[in-house]
């Protein structure tokens, strides 16, 4: 019997193993909290490594910085990870010898990867983990191998909502697409952290 104060479980669906590096895998997680999208994140940072292209999609409020949050912490980097909207981007420096996370909001950015060569996200990718907020038609051509991370809040339900009237459920879906996330078992981002 699992104790009154523990979490429940996230609610997972992981696509079959891919058929080749090419065909993306997809793992959708369903999460009840902030604390919940900060986990997911920890868990995350586990399989990330230097190179490591993650794109994240999600309205305003979605839980797309509170995700980077937990990776910030997985990571062991150096520095506050908050929204990077007015700065466009953030270096967060390993405290651990690890990758570098470079965190950027791509929101108020409206061309393609033209108008991001600023940035010089091509030079920091080798060495870092780079998350990009709002990164759809963007960034895609940093790298053949990325993460596509798409939190979407979660509509009605047979679960009550707070008496806040606030529903924090998202329902995550991780899609790795190119030979880099074909071996990496996105599954175990399922097992809740202890």
């Amino acid at each position: 019997m699992e104790a009154p104060h523990s979490p429940a479980p996230d609610d997972v669906a992981a696509t079959p193993a891919p058929g080749s590096p090419e065909d993306p895998v997809t793992l959708t997680v369903t999460i009840g909290s902030p604390e919940r999208m900060t986990e997911l994140g920890l868990r995350l940072a586990a399989l990330l490594r230097p190179g490591d292209l993650v794109m994240l999609t999600g309205e305003l409020g979605a839980g797309k910085t509170t995700l980077t949050r937990g990776l910030g912490e997985g990571l062991g980097v150096r520095g506050a990870v908050t929204s990077p909207t007015f700065v466009i981007a953030r270096v967060h420096p390993s405290l651990t010898g690890g990758p570098a996370l470079v965190h950027v909001d791509a929101y108020r950015l409206g061309g393609g990867l033209d108008e991001m060569e600023d940035l010089d996200l091509d030079v920091s990718l080798p060495d870092s983990v780079v998350v990009v907020e709002w990164g759809d038609g963007k960034v895609e051509e940093l790298s053949d191998d990325r993460l596509h991370v798409v939190i979407d809040r979660v509509v009605g339900g047979a679960e009550p909502v707070p008496d806040d009237g606030e529903d924090d459920r998202r329902t995550v879906t991780l899609t790795g697409i190119g030979g880099r996330w074909a071996e990496t078992d996105l599954a175990s981002l399922a097992a809740p952290t202890s």
